[in-house]
């Protein structure tokens, strides 16, 4: 795990669920700056994230949330881009500091948003709740997955020679693609991606469901 600046005072608060890539994503990146956290589970089937109390914190009613001492910041790249420059000891290791490096993590973050939100994360969404409408999803999700295999056939990680804030954003809805029945079989360059992502030091796995093609190869 990275070193840190500093440590907060008390464990930061993170609301959310196990099984969202935007909550993952936040995770993923306490751990690997060893932070101190607490995560607090909401069921999301119930609308817990519609209580007026949760919509003090975050009033568009999404996932993940962060509470750090008098800090309440919602949206998972807005919540990773806090906690670089809040804790990490070198920024510059996640987020680059020359224009052209920072501009190709926001253009990740953007894919992160876009594409990766309309095609993997919400073919799985389908596929967990029991929709069978997914067919557009899975379209837009091969459509990007063949960008990436093109992408990372040339490089190693998504912005730069070495991981950064864009692969911590993009990861998880791209390994848990199968649960939307979406295949990476065809993108060996993106698999590899995502075992060079689980190899950095503080990496946590993302809860897996039984769904999709995940529930054919269970």
């Amino acid at each position: 795990m990275n070193a840190v600046a500093s440590l907060p005072a008390q464990p930061i608060k993170l609301y959310g669920s196990a099984i969202s890539g935007h909550v993952h994503r936040v995770r993923l990146f306490l751990s690997m700056l060893g932070l101190p956290f607490e995560s607090i589970e909401l069921d999301l089937k119930q609308r817990a994230n519609r209580t007026p109390e949760f919509l003090a914190r975050n009033p568009f009613g999404q996932v993940p949330v962060i509470e750090d001492g008098e800090v309440t910041l919602a949206d998972s790249n807005a919540i990773l881009v806090y906690l670089n420059e809040r804790y990490a000891a070198d920024p510059a290791r996640w987020m680059p500091r020359d224009p052209v490096g920072a501009a190709r993590v926001q253009r990740w973050f953007s894919v992160a948003a876009g594409p990766l939100a309309y095609g993997p994360a919400a073919a799985r969404v389908m596929a967990l709740f029991g929709r069978t409408d997914s067919g557009e999803a899975a379209t837009r999700s091969h459509a990007l997955l063949a960008v990436m295999e093109i992408h990372l056939a040339q490089q190693p990680f998504l912005a730069a020679a070495s991981a950064t804030l864009a692969d911590i954003a993009n990861y998880a809805y791209v390994a848990h693609a199968p649960e939307g029945s979406v295949s990476l079989e065809p993108y060996p360059d993106l698999r590899a991606w995502l075992a060079r992502v689980e190899a950095l030091p503080g990496f946590v796995p993302m809860v897996r469901t039984p769904v999709g093609l995940a529930a054919a190869a269970s």
